[in-house]
Order: C-alpha cells, then structure tokens, then sequence
C-alpha cells in the first residue's frame, strides 16, 4: 500500500500537480487488491478525481470489487477488430465500469488495417481504415485514444464525428474477430509474476 501511494507522490512531484484527474493500476499483478485500497485512500482524500484498471479480465475483477468501497471508473483493454473482447465489454458496460481499448487499431502488429473488409468500408465513407476502426469503437460506446506522434494522423483519428457505420457494417466487423491478442496475457500467472518484479 505504502508503495503504491510512494509511486503516485513521485508522478504528482514530476508532474507538479496539486492533485491527478485519473490514476490506474497498470496489470493485475500481485497485490493489485492492496494497491486499490491504496487508491480508494488517495481517491477519497480528493487527490484523485478518478480511479481505474487497466488490464483486468473478469476474475481480476472479481477479486477487487469482492472487497473494493469505490469501483473503477474505466478498465484500459486491449481491443481492436481482431481481438473485440465482447463479453468483457458487456460485463464492463454491466458494472457500469467504463471500457477503454489500448491498442485500438492492432498496435500495427497485425494486417488489420490492409483488412479487405475494413478497406471496403473505408472507400464507402471516403475515410481511412483506421477512422473506420476508431468509429467501430465509439459506436460501440468504446473510449479510444490512438497513438500517433504526426500531426495529419492525429487530426484524421479526430474526424470520425462526421460519419456512422451502418448496423450491417457493424456486424460485418464484428465476424472479424480472431480473438487475436497481441500483447501480454493479463491471466498468464508466470507472466504476470515476471511483470511485477519490472514494477
């Protein structure tokens, strides 16, 4: 617990902030229930406007809201077209926990974005195939924030409020679904042992 709050006064120093608007847990790795009471303290001090997860998969979430007082804001998941995580993301929008993907166009380690179905839906719209994704999301009532270090693809990624995909284009992405991580499997015990001593 103590580390916990040792490692949010480091960022609020570095950051020279009186006080963070959100503040996750990265994996579920040891000691995650420790580390939310430690947030649940900082959240009820006012030090932090919103805590959440990143990572957690249902028996994650389980354990912590078997005991937590304040349930996560928002958990940050992997998803994209290959990997939709929908029953997750039905059990999020049922805990009334906000769901937001990382890696929401495959984190380019996949073909999605040259996906000749996401291609074809793209030239419908005269938009870009990762428009098309970030809009899949956002009618999928998804937060996205994509990554992008040019300034065209940035103002591309915020032009996908001038366009809805069609419920058949929706469910035609949907097939799409490989169930194809890829990153990290937050339920690989041995894994998520190593991540913790990177902590």
């Amino acid at each position: 617990m103590n580390d916990t709050k040792r490692a949010f006064e480091a960022t609020l120093k570095r950051l020279q902030l009186d006080y963070l608007d959100m503040y996750l847990i990265h994996w579920p790795s040891a000691g995650y229930v420790e580390k939310w009471r430690a947030l649940e303290d900082l959240y009820e001090a006012g030090l932090i406007k919103a805590i959440g997860v990143s990572n957690f998969e249902k028996p994650h979430l389980d354990k912590l809201l078997a005991t937590a007082k304040v349930v996560p804001a928002v958990d940050q998941i992997e998803t994209h077209p290959y990997f939709q995580q929908a029953e997750l993301h039905d059990l999020l929008a049922k805990l009334d926990i906000r769901h937001e993907a990382w890696g929401p166009l495959g984190q380019g380690k996949s073909d999605v974005l040259t996906n000749p179905v996401l291609v074809q839906i793209a030239k419908a719209h005269h938009k870009s195939v990762a428009q098309v994704i970030l809009r899949w999301h956002l009618q999928r009532g998804i937060i996205v924030i994509p990554k992008s270090v040019h300034a065209e693809r940035i103002q591309q990624n915020m032009a996908v409020f001038d366009f809805d995909l069609t419920p058949a284009e929706m469910s035609v992405i949907a097939t799409l679904d490989k169930n194809q991580r890829g990153s990290s499997d937050p339920q690989d015990a041995e894994w998520l042992a190593r991540a913790t001593t990177m902590e």
